[in-house]
Order: structure tokens, then C-alpha cells, then sequence
């Protein structure tokens, strides 16, 4: 299942890991739920090794979803909208991406963004008579997700009335939270605990990755079966011939080598699977200095475009030859790689988990702990310390230092591009022109992400890793903005999607400056795809 390639010069020092692994028992600790194995013991750790036991654990949850999307279909829902951030929402993103909608079942959409043309973007698009909104969050206090929330719960209140709304929506938290008071007392139609020893970025294989995919039409039972077998190879007491522990070993081995830029290549059915990679990998690793960069969504280039920190993953289904030249230039030029065949999409299901355990082995081998993510939460912080006392975000006259800030990069390095701005087709296709560009003349690894959402992913490696990072911040003068209620039954509003969004903005970069990282900002003004053309054409 996993073919490995230019790796002889790493043998070594993979087999020694490996050695250490059994020689320590590790795999019986991490089926123990051992959270000694990991830097940092304690209660952080020790409840979040549920999801070792999910796929075996979330079949008893099956008559329950099954009668919930049954009653939907036949109450005349056409669309679901679920309404989160990171770890709880991206697993269901990936399977609706992945996955045609069966017939009458649900369209799928998922809003992250605090982007106010976003938010009005469903708002124009959306039936409210014939919507449901799946309000999606582990702590169920997610300042996103709750303003989503208010939102478009006084949408459908003011539409359809007050007593009609909550049948609207559906609620997905852990128990005691915040958002599981507000489903009671707003009357949702359904409510689905989640498991409080399960991370967000680690709940693929529960309630939160299943129930969207299940009103979409998705034969959920077959998806878990992946990750049970998967489960099962996972515990096999020889490091080598465990999938798991053997890649969570590779890549650690890499990253502590300074081949730290995981670059995925996916066959182009599974290509949104390497959004949940990119969180699961970069949350988790990126911390006390050291980290795996995940490379996601770039076009595949000739050898001689990337630096040697690289190293390249491909996951295909079998008889998909798209990547198959890029494969054999790759091993040609002595690049490290890792060949992962899926036998159908379904098999998605065996790498959720594979990829869980992985990570998990490679927190041990880096010591560090792949569980929390604490400049996450410092993000967080200060956007709520600047969200009362912004207004105005002032135009950065910045860009006549674009060159001079560039001229900084080294071997070794990577740029990031962070684009508060909205996640339109027409927006990304630039943010990837200006990558391309990026890498053509630094010849570093260069990856985007749309604000707010890769706070909840590549955030925490941005500001935990080892400071190799260059950050471009980009901004955009919005050209209306929406008001977020105060409270789910009132229309009245103190604070907007665009004041959140600049809060955000200017409480993640007053993190990275703390955390001592070269960044730079531009505002691109009303028009930002004029201004994405303009910061591509100083390159």
C-alpha cells in the first residue's frame, strides 16, 4: 500500500527509529492511550486519543443518522449549508468535494469565510425554506461559526418566522457547550454530541465528517469500514508492517533532515483531500520550533523548480496514470517519495485513520506534542482584543518594499501567502499565478490560504515552526459589509463580518510580529484582483 523511493541514503536512520519504537513499546502504549509517549503530559493529551477507537465506536451512532437524514429528504430539504471552521467542518468538505450528491439527497455547501460577499453570497443563493444549516464546532464557541450562526438564524426567523426557524437548524458540538445550550433553546431540529476525547482535526471518522456526508448521499458505512481496517493494521506490533507507524516514522526521519516541505500530489478526484492533510499535519507538527510544511494544490513542475527540502507524497487511485510522468521524474531526480494507491474514493476512509496515526507517530519521533495547538489559540486572543477596539484598517503603502522584503529568502525557507480576501474562483486562480511566480523566482516552496481559514490549519506551523517562514498578508476594502446580530433572535449589531474579518487579519499578524517572523502587508483596495495583478507584476 505504501512504496517508498530514494530513501536508501535515510535507511539508517529509519530503521533505528523504527527500533526505538518497539524496542519502547510504543504501539501498545498508543492503543493504551499512554499520554506519556508525547512532550507535554497531561489532560491535553490524555482526551484526545479518542479517535483511536472512532471508526469502531461511531457504527452505534448509524440509526440515529440514518432516521435524521430519512426525516430531511422527506421534509423537502434540497441544500445543506454547514457553518464552521478547521478541523470540524473539513472532513465533510473533503467527502463533498470527493463525492457526486445521490439523487434526492442534499447539496452540500460549506461557509469558513468571514468574508462579507461570501456570507452574502449564500444568502442570495439559498432557498431558506428549503436549507439546512448544520452548525458545526468541537468547542461550540468558535467566534466564526457562532456569528455564522446569528446570522442566518435571524435570515430564516425574519423569513419564515420565529416558530418555523429551528427546524432549520442542526447542531454538531461536544456536550456542555455553548452551542448545545443555544440548539435547546432555539428549538434545533436535531442535535448530535460529539466526543470530547476527539481533537477537531482528528474527528474525520465521526459525527462531525459523517453527518454532512450522510445528508449528501454518501454510503457512510463503507467510509468507516476503510477506517476499521485501517484500525486494524494500525495495531500490528511490528513498526515496519504497521502503514501507520512506518510513514509517521518516514516523515519525521525527513523533517529532522531539513527535507521538511511535504508536497502533495493527488490524482485529480482526491485533489481536496489535501486541504485536511494540510491542517492534520501542519496544527499538529508545527510547534516548538520544528514542522512539516504541507505543499498543497501546486501544479506539478520540472525537477529543477524545487529546492532539496522538498519531498513528494502521491496518492492515486489505482489505474490513474495523470501523475505518472511526474513520478518518474521525480524518482529520476533522486527526490524522496511516497506512493499511496487507493483502490477507490472510498478508500478515504483508510486514510483518514492512516494519516491520523502517522501524525501522531511523528509528534513521538519529533517530540513534541501533535495534540494542542497553542498559537492557535493565541490568534484567537488577540482577535478578540482587537474586535471591540477596531474601526478603520488604514491602506498599507507597503508594496515599494515587495522586493527588498523578498530579497530576505534563503535556502530552506518558504513564502505564505495569506489572503484575507473573498475565496472566489476568479480571487484564487490569481493567488496561484502569484504563487507560481513566487516559486519561479525564489525557487522556495510557496502556499496560500484564505483568511480566516487557514488560521485554523496552517496558522499554528506558521508561528510554531522554525521561523522560516516569509508571510504576505493581503487585505481588500470590501464593498459592503454585513452586519453579525448580537443575538440569534435580534436583528440588532454591534460588530460586522468586515470588522471581523480586519480583526483577524490584524490580530494574526500582531502574532506573527511577536513571534519575531518577517511579514508584510498590503491593502489591494476596492479591487483585489487589480491589485493581485499589480503585486505579480513587481515580481
Amino acid at each position: 500500500m505504501i512504496k517508498t523511493e530514494n530513501l536508501k541514503i535515510f535507511e539508517e536512520t529509519i530503521r533505528s527509529a523504527l527500533d526505538k519504537i518497539s524496542r519502547e513499546n510504543i504501539i501498545a502504549r498508543i492503543w493504551s492511550k499512554d499520554p506519556s509517549l508525547w512532550k507535554k503530559e497531561g489532560n491535553e493529551i490524555s482526551n484526545c486519543l479518542g479517535w483511536l477507537f472512532s471508526p469502531e465506536k461511531i457504527s452505534r451512532a448509524f440509526p440515529k443518522i440514518k432516521k435524521f437524514v430519512r426525516q430531511v429528504r422527506q421534509d423537502g430539504y434540497t441544500h445543506a449549508l454547514l457553518l464552521g471552521m478547521g478541523g470540524s467542518i473539513l472532513a465533510a468538505e473533503v467527502l463533498g468535494s470527493v463525492f457526486q450528491t445521490s439523487e434526492s439527497y442534499l447539496d452540500l455547501s460549506i461557509l469558513d469565510s468571514t468574508d462579507p460577499a461570501a456570507v452574502l453570497t449564500f444568502k442570495e443563493s439559498l432557498d431558506p425554506e428549503k436549507t439546512l444549516f448544520l452548525v458545526s464546532s468541537k468547542s461550540g464557541r468558535t467566534i466564526e461559526t457562532t456569528s455564522f450562526f446569528k446570522f442566518f438564524f435571524n435570515w430564516v426567523r425574519e423569513t419564515l418566522g420565529e416558530s418555523e426557524a429551528g427546524a432549520h437548524f442542526v447542531a454538531i458540538t461536544d456536550p456542555g457547550t455553548p452551542l448545545e445550550e443555544m440548539a435547546k433553546r432555539f428549538h434545533f431540529r436535531s442535535l448530535f454530541p460529539g466526543e470530547p476525547d476527539i481533537g477537531g482535526r482528528f474527528s474525520a471518522l465521526s459525527l462531525f465528517g459523517l453527518v454532512p456526508s450522510a445528508l449528501k448521499g454518501i454510503e457512510i458505512e463503507k467510509l468507516v469500514r476503510g477506517g476499521q481496517e485501517m484500525s486494524s493494521l494500525c495495531r500490528n506490533s511490528i513498526p515496519r508492517n504497521n502503514p501507520g507507524v512506518f510513514l509517521g516514522t518516514i516523515l519525521a526521519v525527513l523533517a529532522l533532515a531539513s527535507k521538511n516541505k511535504a508536497t502533495f500530489i493527488l490524482s485529480p478526484s482526491l485533489e481536496s483531500f489535501a486541504s485536511w492533510l494540510e491542517q492534520l499535519l501542519a496544527e499538529s507538527t508545527g510547534k516548538d520550533g520544528k514542522g512539516i510544511l504541507p505543499v498543497t494544490g501546486e501544479p506539478v513542475s520540472l525537477a529543477e523548480t524545487y529546492g532539496s527540502d522538498r519531498f513528494f507524497i502521491f496518492l492515486n487511485l489505482e489505474g490513474d496514470k495523470t501523475h505518472e510522468l511526474a513520478l518518474k521524474v521525480l524518482k529520476e531526480a533522486k527526490f524522496p517519495l511516497i506512493v499511496i494507491s487507493l483502490p477507490d474514493v472510498y478508500g478515504l476512509g483508510s486514510q483518514f485513520f492512516l494519516w491520523q496515526m502517522a501524525t501522531s507517530i511523528a509528534g513521538f519521533s519529533l517530540e513534541i506534542n501533535p495534540f494542542d495547538q497553542p498559537d492557535v489559540e493565541a490568534s484567537k486572543r488577540k482577535t478578540k482584543e482587537i474586535l471591540p477596539l477596531l474601526s478603520e484598517v488604514s491602506a498599507s503603502a507597503m508594496e515599494k518594499n515587495f522586493r527588498l522584503f523578498l530579497s530576505q529568502a534563503k535556502l530552506g525557507d518558504y513564502i505564505a501567502i495569506q489572503a484575507f480576501l473573498q475565496p472566489s474562483p476568479d480571487i484564487a486562480e490569481a493567488l496561484q499565478s502569484l504563487r507560481l511566480r513566487l516559486r519561479e523566482k525564489t525557487r522556495l516552496a510557496v502556499t496560500y490560504g484564505f483568511g480566516p481559514r487557514f488560521l485554523h490549519s496552517t496558522g499554528q506551523l506558521h508561528k510554531g515552526d522554525q521561523g522560516n517562514g516569509l508571510f504576505i498578508q493581503l487585505e481588500t476594502e470590501d464593498l459592503q459589509d454585513v452586519p453579525i446580530p448580537d443575538q440569534p433572535d435580534s436583528p440588532h449589531s454591534t460588530f460586522s463580518f468586515g470588522l471581523l474579518k480586519r480583526a483577524q487579519a490584524k490580530g494574526d499578524w500582531e502574532a506573527l510580529r511577536e513571534k519575531g517572523r518577517r511579514a508584510i502587508h498590503f491593502n489591494l483596495g476596492k479591487n483585489a484582483l487589480g491589485g493581485l495583478k499589480k503585486l505579480i507584476s513587481f515580481i
